[in-house]
Formats: C-alpha cells, structure tokens, sequence
C-alpha cells in the first residue's frame, strides 16, 4: 500500500475540501444520495459518492489523491460520542 504524504496544512486541506465541497459537489447531489460519503482529491476536484467510504476511497486513491471526506446532509464524516 502505498503511504501519502500530506501536501497541506490541516487547515488548508480542511478549506479547500469543503470549497470544492460546496461550488463542485453540493450541486450535483441527489436525493437518493443523503447520507453518503463524499470523498473528494483536493487536487483536481475529482470526487467519488457512495453509501460505503471505503469503497468511494478505493475509486479515487488509484490515482494518489488528497482526499477530503465528508457526508451528505451532514457538516461531519464522523461523529463521536
């Protein structure tokens, strides 16, 4: 498996991942897609949504991405309690 080194700083990587959330992914949401997975390459833009975040990962780390992670309808991936 290969590593990834991180290309930004947590706050950078958090900034340009929710952007390209909201100008590139929020408007060709469906539906049928709430409460999925988003995982976006902070990158090129690409992103991958499906019900499983593992799965939509695996489609877009073929490609090395920076991956940005966050759920439809939801400000979090993840909640802990």
């Amino acid at each position: 498996m290969e590593i990834l080194t991180p290309c930004y700083s947590k706050e950078e990587f958090a900034c340009r991942g929710d952007d390209l959330y909201e100008r590139n992914v929020r408007p060709q949401i469906k539906q049928s897609d709430d409460r999925k997975f988003v995982v976006i390459d902070i990158d090129t833009g690409d992103f991958e949504i499906d019900a499983d975040e593992l799965v939509a990962g695996d489609r877009l780390r073929k490609s090395g991405a920076q991956m940005w992670v966050t759920r439809v309808g939801s400000r979090y991936a993840r909640r802990f309690r």
